[in-house]
């Protein structure tokens, strides 16, 4: 469906007069430093990883919401990379988001109905209002906004959070979308009604097909509904397979921390598993090899200077790490390394 290839995104950083003029390299912050990745037709996958590790770049990079620095974009087996803003517009309408934030997300000058109205009047999907209204009727219900008259007629601050939230669903699959981001979509709302909007958001998938890119911190949540998990650390993914493959059988140290971080319901056990101290080290200055090492508790001096891209390691489980760079299945050799635009074959 899509796929990344060596996708980059680098902010530049605004320095001072003389600064520009005597420093010799010129600062950025390195937010997605050469992934690869793809999301096959109909599947969720999750994008995991701490705050500050580039999930949301991401998800918006493959939206082109915002431009690459490097690397390539492919949909549908077509290279949308460098397309222009008239030649993207047809594909808005299959690629949707769903923003974090439903207090921010929303124009509060505007009605309801003109909000989840403004992708079908973008794309002319209809001729006449009464048309249009009829849609935006219709995506209400299906987001259990009932009776939609009474809703279409209101402003978002005279909706709570979770019926924001339903509103900027209905927003995103009125058009009915082949791809969708979803951002933390329930990480700001009250954990009484998490639940209701995920089951509501799968259930508009699975009726449509639509592939999605769940991005979230909340591997507890990963676990339940997305098919396979891509792990990011400071801008790059080091670990992608199923979800039971991630989660059973994790192979990256940074996965391992990640799982065992997890709050278990019991006052009673204990930790097991990886521990990791420190802050993620700034994306200015990312530390050179493996970006993992200096928090790694495997750590060696190969880390420290020699980087390790995607390998997989067992079938349709990769990962980008020394310790599992070794000899699998009587070979003698590591399996080679593999671009994301070879594996969409297989999907």
């Amino acid at each position: 469906m899509i796929s990344a290839d060596g996708l980059k995104k680098h902010f530049p950083v605004k320095q001072g007069f003389l600064s520009t003029v005597f420093s010799k390299n010129i600062l950025s912050v390195k937010a997605v430093d050469g992934i690869n990745l793809f999301v096959r037709k109909g599947e969720i996958l999750g994008l995991v990883g701490e705050s500050g590790s580039g999930k949301t770049t991401t998800g918006k990079l493959l939206l082109r919401l915002i431009e690459p620095t490097a690397g390539r974009i492919v949909y549908k087996d077509k290279d949308v990379t460098h397309l222009s803003s008239r030649e993207l517009k047809p594909l808005r309408r299959e690629m949707q988001i769903i923003f974090q934030d439903p207090f921010e997300s929303l124009d509060p000058r505007m009605l309801v109905k003109d909000i989840v109205a403004e992708p079908v009047r973008i794309q002319r999907v209809a001729r006449t209002d009464d048309e249009v209204y009829e849609r935006v009727k219709q995506i209400l219900r299906e987001v259990e906004l009932r009776p939609p008259e009474e809703f279409m007629l209101r402003f978002p601050h005279e909706l709570s959070g979770g019926q924001r939230q339903r509103v900027a669903v209905a927003r995103a699959f009125i058009l009915d979308p082949e791809f969708v981001v979803a951002d933390e979509p329930v990480s700001m709302l009250d954990v009484s009604i998490r639940a209701e909007i995920l089951n509501l958001m799968l259930e508009l998938v699975q009726k449509r097909g639509a592939s999605v890119l769940y991005v979230t911190h909340d591997l507890a949540l990963a676990r339940h509904i997305c098919d396979r998990i891509a792990v990011m650390y400071l801008g790059r993914v080091v670990e992608i397979g199923s979800t039971d493959a991630i989660l059973n059988h994790p192979l990256h140290p940074y996965t391992k921390a990640l799982i065992a971080a997890v709050p278990v319901p019991d006052p009673n056990s204990k930790r097991v598993g990886e521990v990791i101290s420190g802050e993620i080290p700034s994306p200015i200055d990312p530390p050179p090899g493996c970006k993992f090492h200096t928090r790694c508790p495997y750590v060696h001096i190969r880390c420290t200077f020699v980087d390790t891209p995607l390998i997989e390691v067992e079938e349709d489980h990769w990962a980008a790490c020394h310790l599992v760079d070794l000899p699998t299945n009587g070979s003698d050799k590591a399996k080679a390394p593999i671009s994301s635009l070879d594996l969409t074959t297989s999907g």
